[in-house]
């Protein structure tokens, strides 16, 4: 492979649903999220997007039945390497895998990342996995952070994976959380309607604001409740960027141990006690405690609705034995 060489990537959207005075480049910005705004509206200005065959602008109003292909030119790096590592695979047939992602696992590499990720252990695990977002990212439709655990699904063909991501454009997928957060919400259940976007200054945090943010819509419901914290069941409405930690610790129920958005980043046994840290205390967790437990879509091509869980990792289960033996109310 020589520098400078490239690959095209050509990804097709058909609209399915109602639209309600949607642009085009606003769909494509959310359907595209590893693609700027500006750089979507200079692919429209070049014509390396079509509606309906036809060259089209950025102000478009895209309406049910439009077909959409967008043709994009991408640095070809060379092909992550398969690595064995062991996947907790929770679905698998010829068009697609849902696995069990771990915490402490990076989804794709990345700077400071290029080895044992999910994409290394994909490739370790099966030779067939969808091309639409390049060779980095082979496979992935959707990501968890980092510390975030749980169910992600992995498209194994390029049709499948379009499938999948117009899914999660039109908001069919449901996605369900588990989340440990601090102090108990004084609600059961509430909606979240509050706008992300970047933080004013810390440039890898995300911030409710005002003016400008993209539209974020989360609810909780309360599982059940410890004295000083809460187990959540979350539902996701829209898909933002740390959208859970940032709505939570804005409503004042942070996730516990999120070391961006709260103000510890691991809890051990003695805080739950009141007591000093004894020398040599391991923490009952040290990554937020968020764990994407439920997923239903619809099967990209038979069109069977499937649900997939995952239990929640060691961790988490150990701060919820925690809560219940010590701060049980």
């Amino acid at each position: 492979m020589n520098p400078g060489d490239t690959t095209l990537l050509r990804q097709r959207f058909t609209i399915r649903g109602r639209v309600t005075d949607r642009r085009l480049d606003q769909y494509l910005a959310a359907a595209l999220p590893d693609l700027s705004r500006t750089a979507l509206q200079r692919l429209i200005r070049e014509g390396r997007v079509t509606v309906n065959a036809a060259p089209s602008e950025p102000s478009y109003r895209i309406r049910r039945g439009d077909r959409i292909e967008v043709t994009v030119e991408l640095p070809q790096g060379p092909a992550v390497p398969p690595e064995e590592i062991p996947l907790d695979i929770l679905y698998e047939d010829e068009h697609m895998l849902v696995v069990n992602k771990p915490p402490d696992m990076v989804v794709h590499p990345a700077k400071g990342h290029q080895s044992g990720t999910l994409v290394n252990a994909l490739a370790g695990h099966t030779q067939t996995l969808s091309s639409a977002y390049g060779e980095l990212r082979a496979g992935i439709v959707h990501r968890l952070d980092r510390d975030t655990s749980g169910v992600i699904l992995c498209a194994k063909t390029d049709l499948a994976h379009s499938a999948l991501a117009t899914q999660f454009e039109a908001r069919t997928v449901e996605k369900h959380y588990l989340a440990i957060v601090e102090r108990e919400p004084q609600l059961d259940a509430d909606l979240v309607n509050l706008p992300l976007g970047r933080h004013k200054r810390n440039p890898e945090a995300v911030a409710v604001v005002r003016h400008g943010g993209k539209p974020a819509q989360t609810i909780y419901r309360v599982q059940r409740r410890f004295r000083g914290f809460a187990l959540l069941d979350v539902q996701l409405l829209t898909g933002r960027t740390h959208q859970i930690r940032v709505h939570l610790a804005h409503i004042g129920h942070p996730v516990v141990a999120d070391s961006l958005y709260s103000n510890r980043a691991a809890l051990y046994r003695s805080d739950l006690l009141g007591q000093p840290p004894a020398p040599g205390e391991p923490p009952l967790i040290e990554r937020q405690a968020l764990h994407a437990h439920r997923i239903i879509i619809t099967h990209p091509v038979d069109g069977r609705r499937l649900e997939f869980a995952a239990p929640p990792p060691a961790d988490f289960a150990a701060l919820l034995r925690a809560l219940r033996e010590l701060r049980p109310l």
